[in-house]
């Protein structure tokens, strides 16, 4: 592969949030969205002209002069062949769903908000209060996976975290009355997910976010208490002292006996 001095694009990882706005912007598919930002996916894919800077709403893409693999029209026009033949597979398994923009998604967006009620339409029986009042949803910010958080999120800045196992709430019904309100929820498997990139991601979290405390709800079942390992390493190596609780519950969504354990810094408690 050629190398030579010209233009390509730079982007600032510390200010992408990830939106995914830039993908679909440019023409070249030289942008995807991986871990939470956006990245070159190759050199020889950008031709440097820049059209993705106007729609970066964090100015985090810039357009540099530097050594850099030659750009590749052929290279491209494949990129581009692959990409279509990939939406026009997935638009043939899912007839009825939206497009996706390239590899990026704009619905990963950061945001915070207030917790809203259900629209009026709702009935208390269908969202399934016991009281007879419709539920408040408790979620306060986007998006909630631990893959697409970025550790300078805002509104992790002085978090009390709800770290969950992705079936919990769905065994758990009483979540958003009762654990998180108050908190921001991150969400992850530790069976199907890369759980040393989760030890990382909550490493840097704990450096730059000033987390005031952790909750890590897990279900039951064996594969879910590496869940606990992982914000358990992570505090170790980051060798900081936050109060942390565990809490279990069982596959009939209650919290199970013993289901609650508390560790501090680097020491249990």
């Amino acid at each position: 592969m050629t190398r030579q001095l010209r233009d390509i694009v730079r982007i600032d990882e510390d200010l992408c949030d990830g939106c995914g706005i830039c993908v679909p912007s440019c023409a070249e598919g030289a942008i995807e969205i991986t871990d939470g930002k956006a990245r070159l996916v190759a050199e020889r894919y950008c031709d440097g002209l820049g059209a993705c800077l106007g729609t970066c709403p964090k100015d985090a893409i810039t357009v540099i002069k530097r050594e850099a693999d030659a750009f590749d029209e052929e290279a491209v026009e494949e990129r581009l062949h692959e990409l279509k033949a990939a939406e026009s597979a997935q638009a043939d398994q899912k007839p009825n769903a939206a497009p996706t923009l390239g590899c990026g998604c704009p619905g990963s967006a950061m945001t915070t908000f207030a917790p809203t009620r259900p629209s009026s339409g709702v009935s208390a029986a269908a969202s399934g209060s016991r009281s007879g009042e419709q539920p408040v949803s408790a979620l306060t910010h986007w998006p909630v996976q631990i893959r697409l958080i970025p550790p300078h999120a805002p509104f992790l800045k002085g978090a009390n975290l709800l770290v969950a196992a992705d079936c919990a709430p769905a065994a758990y019904p009483a979540l958003h009355q009762e654990l998180l309100p108050g908190k921001v929820i991150m969400l992850g498997c530790p069976k199907f997910d890369d759980a040393q990139s989760y030890v990382q991601r909550f490493v840097d979290i704990f450096n730059e976010a000033g987390i005031n405390s952790i909750t890590v709800l897990s279900m039951e079942v064996p594969c879910c208490a590496g869940l606990a390992e992982i914000v358990r390493r992570a505090l170790i190596v980051s060798g900081k002292h936050i109060p942390y609780q565990e809490i279990v519950i069982t596959r009939q969504g209650q919290i199970a006996p013993q289901g609650r354990a508390e560790f501090k810094g680097m020491q249990p408690i």
